[in-house]
């Protein structure tokens, strides 16, 4: 069996290497240390610290230590897990940052233009400072209640200024946060904030905008999610377009919810008193009023039909189709309201789906003979109540029906008076 015999070395020979295969050790202390020096040298003023780190940027891989650099800046020092500060070396810390600054909104502002002004030097450093947020807010419950109040303000001028998306603060959504009220509380203090600088109208848009609008409910301590206590909180912090916000976004959810359920109760063939009876329980649960419940399932069992291309077959089909759940509509036809709701929706369905334009007269009739619509809202639709959505070319298939209806109302009133004359005499 051969072996490889390795070849002679000629004593003193030197191995190069090349400079791709060189690379720098990591050394955030070293960084830290630099960046501290620095800052101690302008004793506080905040436009020699931005002077300063503007010129260090071209000495200090900043590529490489971004989030180092901002620990320092917002902390002043590097933080650890947990949130408490590195105490390696002779200066771990600098009081120049954040955390030592005054808790006055004006003096956040000061330092939020350092922030502003060196991403907008060094551009790169902008993704950094997003990733840097997440990770500093999972560290909140490490700071101080004060820490916490000045990283909470700064973070409100953050997102107004469009340093960080809204949807960082979806990381406060973490166990060890919510239990003991600590992520609610600093979500308060930045939407306090917030509102303060831009108003409540773009606080409200950037909750959105952060998909925070339908979880504001889970930033609460399990204990105390309910209805009564979100109203309170908020209140407090005169915070009330955010609890129109939680009502909306929770009816929503609750209507999706609902429309999952019926879809479920149809493909199990329940009884329409069965489907009938879950939605009511449903509805009064989640306070759903009918004219937005008969909304609901006229949009689920259109979604369920499959129908066909041609115009002149897609009138007899929807007919077909619907006459099965005539029933069902029927029982929440209850209010004059909910009639006109459904009326609204039908000429809304067929103006937007073209097939169906030739069916809105067909359809009405049809509600009209199972009792799911009256003369009373038809009528009350024809003349004054109708959308503006293909409006000229749906009252004029309803013309003759509407001539009839009131032809035959007439017919009827005059009965009523010969009635009442024969039996005053």
């Amino acid at each position: 069996m051969s072996q490889k015999i390795e070849r002679p070395v000629l004593s003193g020979q030197r191995i190069k290497t090349r400079k791709r295969d060189e690379r720098e050790k990591y050394d955030p202390t070293g960084f830290r240390d630099a960046v501290i020096a620095g800052l101690e040298k302008t004793e506080g003023d905040l436009e020699q610290i931005f002077k300063y780190l503007d010129s260090a940027g071209n000495k200090l891989d900043y590529r490489r230590y971004g989030e180092v650099l901002f620990d320092i800046l917002i902390a002043g020092g590097l933080l650890v897990p947990g949130g408490s500060i590195s105490q390696d070396g002779e200066k771990p810390r600098t009081t120049y940052c954040i955390f030592e600054a005054s808790e006055d909104i004006e003096t956040m502002r000061n330092h939020e233009q350092v922030f502003v002004k060196l991403m907008r030097r060094y551009r790169f450093l902008e993704k950094m400072f997003e990733e840097e947020m997440k990770k500093v807010l999972v560290f909140i419950k490490g700071f101080t209640p004060s820490e916490r109040t000045k990283l909470a303000r700064m973070t409100a001028l953050w997102l107004v200024n469009g340093s960080v998306p809204p949807n960082v603060l979806l990381v406060l959504n973490n166990e060890h946060l919510i239990k003991d009220g600590i992520a609610l509380d600093f979500l308060i203090e930045v939407f306090v904030a917030f509102k303060q600088e831009k108003g409540i109208a773009y606080l409200v848009q950037a909750l959105k905008k952060g998909g925070l609008e339908s979880k504001l409910m889970d930033f609460f301590p399990p204990n105390k999610r309910t209805e009564e206590y979100l109203k309170q909180v908020f209140l407090e912090k005169e915070l009330t377009e955010i609890i129109k916000l939680h009502k909306a976004q929770a009816s929503q959810e609750a209507k999706r919810e609902l429309q999952q359920t019926l879809i479920d109760d149809i493909h199990d063939e329940k009884a329409h008193s069965e489907i009938t009876a879950d939605i009511k329980e449903f509805a009064l649960r989640n306070n759903i009023p009918d004219h937005e419940i008969i909304i609901i399932i006229w949009s689920t069992i259109m979604s369920l039909g499959e129908w066909n291309k041609k115009e002149e077959l897609v009138t007899d089909q929807a007919v077909r189709h619907l006459k099965a759940y005539c029933p069902l509509l029927q029982a929440f036809a209850s209010t004059d309201r909910s009639e006109l709701a459904l009326i609204l929706k039908v000429q809304e369905f067929c103006y937007e789906n073209m097939n169906f334009m030739k069916a809105f007269q067909k359809i009405i009739l049809l509600f009209y003979k199972t009792e799911v619509l009256s003369e009373e809202s038809i009528l009350r639709w024809y003349k004054d109540a109708h959308s503006s959505k293909g409006k000229m070319h749906f009252l004029e298939q309803m013309r003759k029906f509407v001539e009839w209806l009131q032809s035959a109302e007439e017919e009827s009133e005059s009965e009523d008076e010969q009635k009442a004359q024969s039996n005053g005499e």
